[in-house]
């Protein structure tokens, strides 16, 4: 019922796990549908990407996977970091794999009393989890002794490959020689930035997120192909009034109309993700022209500044994406909000309906 949601193109999604799939070639594609599939809807992003020759998918938490395999995915599922072990049961359940870089979690795990296979992850530089080199073998040996643990997968995580080839390339080189003396069968340590800057990370498969939703980690990815952003913001006018010049629109009365105007309302607000930080400097698309934002960002709406254009009540307003020829990109509110496009597409909230096209 909401005239404020989120437009995600399906066929989006199948272009750039295409994309990906023929680049990285002959290594499997990974689809990351962590977060709710970085806002775009965790289950139809998986069965687009799969659609578009993606052989496995990688979530961050349990529910996460759980909820997949209730949809009737499949494929298999990578927890991409250690679960909490009070989920061990329902790690079998329902056949996912985790993580693990501890033996605790290992004897944990295999206490269960059911075949489960894992991943170990080595912290070749990222600093957040994995287990140091130092005891990768201690884990290797713990999997060993093990009665029902078996270790399919070794990665390691690139924290800048999108900035930083030098360190990269040092990670690549540290993570092949501690992995030299085990026998895993799957070895993958390529992110988005890593499958597409550095081929020999890509190994037996890549873990692509922020590329098969369309958006780029940096330039250099840019001249190597063309991706389809996927996610639209829109919403409609509600309210249109004629304020005069001097009038301060919205909470704080921050702005001060440099003329008479006609300012618009359009329900969408922070607590739909649009952020407040907006306010100063925020733009919508209305008719194909770039309108700015005449107050403050609200809980619920925003107000917006269309000088003397011609804005009726329901008309389309875009707050990301395209339209006629004029585009606000992720990229553009990331860098006004000096955050990354993750975050953007992340915050959009689950009030926001996601009506899904293509």
């Amino acid at each position: 019922m909401r005239q404020t949601f989120a437009e995600i193109d399906l066929s989006a999604i199948r272009h750039n796990a295409s994309a990906f799939r023929d680049l990285i070639a002959p290594s499997e594609l990974c689809a990351v549908v962590k977060a709710d599939g970085y806002g775009h809807g965790d289950v139809p992003v998986a069965n687009a990407a799969l659609d578009a020759g993606a052989t496995r998918l990688a979530v961050a938490l349990v529910e996460e996977g759980i909820r997949l395999r209730e949809a009737g995915v499949d494929v298999p599922i990578l927890i991409l970091s250690e679960p909490d072990l009070s989920s061990a049961t329902d790690i079998a359940q329902f056949d996912l794999t985790p993580t693990v870089y501890s033996v605790r979690a290992i004897e944990g795990l295999d206490s269960v009393g059911t075949d489960i296979n894992v991943h170990l992850k080595i912290d070749t530089g990222m600093h957040r989890v994995g287990a140091s080199p130092q005891i990768v073998h201690d884990l290797a040996e713990a999997v060993a002794d093990s009665k029902r643990i078996k270790a399919e997968g070794v990665f390691t995580h690139f924290p800048v490959a999108d900035e930083d080839p030098r360190f990269t390339n040092q990670q690549i080189d540290e993570f092949e020689s501690i992995i030299a003396g085990l026998d895993i069968p799957l070895v993958h340590m390529a992110n988005t930035a890593g499958a597409v800057l550095f081929p020999d990370a890509r190994r037996d498969f890549c873990r692509v997120g922020l590329g098969l939703y369309g958006l780029h980690p940096c330039d250099e990815t840019r001249d190597v192909f063309d991706l389809r952003p996927a996610m639209k913001i829109l919403s409609h006018v509600s309210h249109v009034q004629q304020l005069e010049v001097g009038a301060r629109p919205s909470y704080g009365r921050i702005k001060a109309l440099e003329r008479d105007s006609t300012v618009v309302t359009v329900p969408i607000g922070y607590a739909d993700g649009y952020s407040r930080r907006l306010t100063r400097y925020g733009s919508v698309l209305i008719g194909g022209q770039r309108f700015p934002l005449a107050g403050a960002v609200t809980m619920d709406q925003i107000v917006v500044d269309v000088g003397d254009a011609d804005v009726e009540i329901g008309d389309e307003v875009v707050l990301m994406g395209s339209q006629g020829g004029a585009e606000i990109s992720a990229d553009e509110l990331a860098e006004t909000l000096e955050t990354i496009t993750h975050e953007i597409v992340c915050k959009i909230g689950a009030r926001v309906p996601r009506r899904y096209v293509g």
